[in-house]
């Protein structure tokens, strides 16, 4: 008996348990944080379905989540995990589902290989299937936020490419990408958001 609010239907709880690396508890203090990052009275108390799916909240208010505030690919980590993204940038907003899947995905339950596909199409900013020199660069240059003089951001990208472009065309394919990002140690460490 009791006035408690559900948040999500059983149907839905167990629909996200699912499709994510998370237990309804997880999934209940998800949701808890996707309202603290709106402002107040943005997201209701409890989803249906379509408002899960539906209802979107600026892409600059991943900015208001302690792990991505610094992070220079805050922008980008917002696009890949926007669905139905818009060329309009004041469309683009994340979504519950969205901001779910992209939780999940930096859990640490998720398997290296889901991770390394999403850094894949992070570091495409062009979205060619490649991550070409005009990629590089520009994750050079976020990363280092202007440390690096032109020339050193474009040596930089050149020994990426010479070290890790196998086929020799000018850009690093999926498979190429792969095999240089499961070389890196930390790699898993990193690509992850604590819940």
């Amino acid at each position: 008996m009791g006035n408690k609010v559900a948040t999500f239907s059983e149907e839905q709880l167990e629909d996200y348990q699912d499709c994510t690396y998370f237990t309804r508890k997880e999934i209940l203090r998800l949701y808890k944080r996707f309202r603290e990052m709106a402002d107040p009275g943005m997201v209701p108390r409890s989803m249906t379905p379509h408002e899960a799916s539906s209802l979107r909240l600026p892409l600059d208010y991943l900015a208001r989540i302690p792990e991505l505030k610094e992070n220079p690919f805050r922008e980008r980590i917002g696009r890949v995990f926007t669905r139905n993204s818009l060329d309009n940038d004041e469309n683009i907003g994340i979504c519950f589902e969205d901001f779910l899947e992209m939780m999940s995905v930096f859990s640490e339950h998720a398997p290296r290989d889901l991770k390394v596909y999403y850094a894949f199409r992070i570091y495409d900013f062009d979205e060619d299937g490649l991550v070409g020199p005009s990629d590089l660069e520009r994750t050079c240059r976020q990363l280092v936020r202007g440390a690096l003089a032109d020339d050193e951001v474009t040596t930089v990208c050149q020994k990426v490419l010479e070290e890790s472009d196998i086929d020799g065309d000018g850009a690093l394919s999926y498979l190429e990408f792969e095999h240089v990002v499961t070389r890196a140690s930390d790699f898993l460490a990193t690509f992850h958001i604590r819940i």
